[in-house]
């Protein structure tokens, strides 16, 4: 690729897709925690519900390694985006896998100061899209305006051209 073709996607349209992957996670969440429940045998939702939290930890790694390593999540398919190593190539599983645990920086924050208050959902919600805005701005601080997640793992978000049919 090509520095002209490795131009940042705006901010805007970042978190368009950021969102759209929310939803379309949704699904997976659904199929998995079902899978989980049944095989489990897990009759209450607060039954075993840290071992559903890492097991949809391992769900999540394994769809986004998967996908980062193939280039585009569906979400970013939609939004012609597409993600890529510092020098434009395709991420291998490993840096796929990089990037996905240091986007939980992306969550683990706020649930840290969360977690200990003991805070109710308004305040949990507050707190949980204040730190998604401050992080989401704190990329417009970074030379090339890349998530400092996406820095550190030595990757970025880069415009797609669409596929032609």
């Amino acid at each position: 690729m090509n520095p002209s073709e490795m131009t940042t996607p705006a901010l805007k349209r970042r978190m368009a897709c950021w969102l759209y992957e929310g939803m379309l996670l949704f699904g997976v969440v659904f199929i998995s925690g079902y899978l989980f429940g049944t095989l489990s045998q897990t009759r209450n939702a607060m039954d075993n519900r840290h071992a559903l939290q890492a097991f949809l930890f391992l769900i999540f790694g394994i769809y986004f390694v998967w996908f980062w390593s193939k280039g585009q999540t569906l979400a970013m398919k939609t939004w012609h985006i597409r993600v890529v190593d510092v020098h434009g190539q395709a991420l291998t599983q490993q840096r796929a896998l990089v990037r996905y645990v240091l986007s939980w920086v992306w969550i683990l924050p706020p649930l840290a100061v969360i977690w200990p208050l003991g805070l109710g959902g308004g305040e949990t919600s507050v707190y949980f899209l204040g730190w998604v805005a401050i992080w989401a701005l704190s990329s417009r601080f970074q030379r090339e305006g890349q998530f400092w997640h996406d820095v550190w793992s030595g990757t970025r978000l880069v415009n797609s051209k669409p596929l032609s049919r």
